[in-house]
């Protein structure tokens, strides 16, 4: 290596240029194969940073969104979930509701792609560099109730609830919630209103949701105010999506009913 590769190398680093450490060299032979110009290899230089910089970003935004999987929307299968609504959940992908702080509510019966259409959005937006975060229900509980055990709720409510561009609430109406549990959640959906957007999935219509909230029909009224003031309600129908693979093979030898 002469010294003007060195001194290159050196200035990149210096000026934590990595890409362009890595890249320049490759780059300005490519530039002189099709006679390009300086501003041609500059050009491509800037452009090779912009585009590590952007991908060590949504790596960062992925780490930190806690998603358990890697779901998309290509992956899901509506020709077997036909009671999806294709055309609202295609609008949906488009990531405006974030822009204009909407909600988007999730309701179904088990297995029908909730979750996985949750992800899906998440991920999406990760890739698209808003920050996003998914937690289940029950799991954001045990973490607000220890926050607030240790007398961190306010620092746990700015970083994890207030903090994410997209919450994502997977899981709602699987288990109960107590008072304390009842009130934190509402809290969440608060603190959120019309400032952030929260995706919520459930398997409970809304009417049931009290049954979740301790009993509190006062309290879930006010929840599903906040939370359905600006929001995108997708009903999903059908069968069980985990069981098309044993209903193919033969399994299942009878129609499985599900509930809506």
């Amino acid at each position: 290596m002469n010294l003007q590769y060195q001194q290159i190398e050196a200035l990149c680093q210096e000026l934590k240029l990595p890409a362009l450490q890595v890249q320049w060299s490759a780059l300005a032979q490519r530039v002189a194969d099709t006679q390009g110009s300086f501003a041609d290899f500059l050009l491509a230089g800037l452009e090779s940073e912009r585009a590590a910089r952007q991908e060590r970003v949504r790596q960062a935004l992925l780490k930190i969104s806690s998603l358990p999987a890697i779901k998309s929307l290509e992956g899901y299968d509506f020709t077997f979930a036909t009671g999806a609504p294709k055309a609202q959940i295609q609008e949906l992908a488009s990531l405006s509701f974030i822009e204009r702080a909407e909600n988007i509510v999730l309701l179904g019966p088990s297995g029908v792609g909730k979750s996985h259409l949750a992800m899906a959005f998440a991920y999406r937006a990760v890739m698209a560099g808003i920050k996003t975060r998914f937690i289940t229900a029950a799991d954001l509980m045990i973490q607000l109730s220890l926050a607030k055990a240790q007398g961190r709720i306010t620092e746990y409510m700015n970083r994890a609830v207030i903090g994410p561009r997209l919450l994502v609430i997977d899981e709602l109406g699987y288990l109960p919630f107590g008072r304390e549990e009842a009130n934190l959640f509402f809290h969440v959906i608060a603190k959120r209103y019309e400032r952030s957007s929260t995706i919520v999935t459930s398997n409970l219509p809304f009417t049931q949701w009290a049954t979740t909230l301790a009993d509190d029909a006062t309290l879930t009224a006010a929840l599903l105010d906040r939370l359905l003031h600006h929001a995108h309600i997708v009903q999903i129908h059908g069968e069980s999506y985990r069981l098309k693979d044993r209903k193919k093979a033969g399994h299942l030898k009878v129609p499985v009913e599900v509930q809506g």
